[in-house]
């Protein structure tokens, strides 16, 4: 913008140079231009301020001292528009006692560069509000791109999860009927066929019908692992904490730090689950406090589990069978779990090697 208001101002000190040329004198030209130029420098560098004003209605104010310097009065009504203060310029009047002292052609001449002045102005605000309005466009349409672009990365996300929960149902569901439908009739088959065992009395048949046995036991031993395979994967881990925080008492305000990969062990989602669940029951019945820290982590050789409350605490009593159920559950992993209080709080600590 500056510098199309510097171009104009080119311009419009041509038009404002070309009258001063019909003077009869050569030294007062060259020293009301300069001091016009230098006053509108300063009008420009100080735009907005008082002190733009100031020098613009002095330098109108000298035309009555000085009647020729009202060839420049373009220049300096060119920066009374940008001040929005076109009559600034107005003191001017002061020279019409002198008029006779200008020349008919310059008088023609200086009214021609005001309007074309005026001309430049409203052209260069007018284009100044466009490019405005366009930036302002540009910006709101850019902001708009940024909401949508999160609306629909939140979207995605959703549907991920969505995804990601009807499989875990249909594991379930898949787990379930072979285990209700497959399992029983593997398990009714090995029955028979240990029965047939006993009552058998045809040496002949033995071989075949322990043969036929053995290879029963392989496919319920097969089917049972592949469920069990099933069902670990099938825990979500961490919709399974909050769920258990959503029963928690309204009391406590419990906040969830969960980063793990989903190939973590079904084993050691359920002894997560398990710690949590009692560590969850024990701050209810016997914390003092109302906030409870739930971190659970993954690392390259280990995970770990913290949940901490800020309740006092100066004695843990070992004999609860709550506090042992969780060393064994961590303890069968080949983890280890502590217990420490202080007068901040309870923390239990797991970490259990991968």
């Amino acid at each position: 913008m500056r510098l199309n208001r510097l171009i104009d101002k080119i311009a419009i000190l041509v038009m404002c140079m070309m009258s001063l040329t019909l003077s009869d004198s050569f030294i007062e030209p060259v020293i009301l231009t300069l001091a016009a130029v230098t006053a509108s420098a300063a009008a420009q560098l100080l735009t907005g301020r008082t002190a733009a004003s100031v020098i613009i209605a002095a330098c109108s104010m000298l035309c009555g001292a000085f009647p020729l310097f009202l060839c420049m009065l373009p220049l300096m009504l060119y920066d009374a528009l940008w001040e929005k203060k076109w009559w600034l310029v107005m003191p001017a009047v002061l020279v019409f006692g002198k008029l006779g002292e200008i020349k008919v052609l310059q008088i023609i001449m200086i009214i021609a560069a005001i309007a074309v002045t005026v001309i430049i102005y409203l052209r260069v605000s007018g284009l100044e509000q466009t490019v405005t309005k366009l930036t302002l466009l540009r910006d709101e349409i850019a902001g708009k791109n940024r909401q949508l672009a999160e609306q629909n990365l939140r979207l995605a996300q959703a549907q991920d999860n969505e995804i990601h929960l009807a499989t875990l149902k249909e594991r379930n569901r898949i787990a379930r009927e072979i285990h209700d439908n497959v399992g029983h009739m593997l398990t009714r088959s090995l029955l028979q066929s240990g029965a047939l065992l006993i009552i058998n009395k045809d040496e002949q048949l033995r071989e075949p019908l322990e043969s036929l046995k053995t290879t029963l036991d392989s496919a319920m031993t097969s089917i049972r692992e592949s469920v069990h395979d099933l069902h670990d994967d099938s825990i979500d881990l961490k919709k399974v904490i909050e769920d258990s925080i959503s029963t928690v008492d309204s009391r406590f305000s419990v906040t969830l730090d969960c980063d793990v990969s989903e190939s973590m062990a079904g084993n050691v989602k359920l002894c997560m689950i398990g710690v949590i669940k009692e560590g969850l029951s024990n701050a209810v019945k016997h914390s003092t406090g109302d906030k409870i820290s739930i971190i659970v982590r993954e690392h390259p050789g280990f995970y770990q589990l913290m949940l901490e409350d800020n309740g006092s605490c100066s004695e843990i009593k070992e004999s609860g069978i709550g506090l042992k159920n969780m060393r064994d559950r961590v303890e069968a992993l080949k983890g280890r779990i502590s217990f420490t209080t202080s007068a901040e709080g309870f923390k239990i600590f797991v970490s259990i090697p991968k």
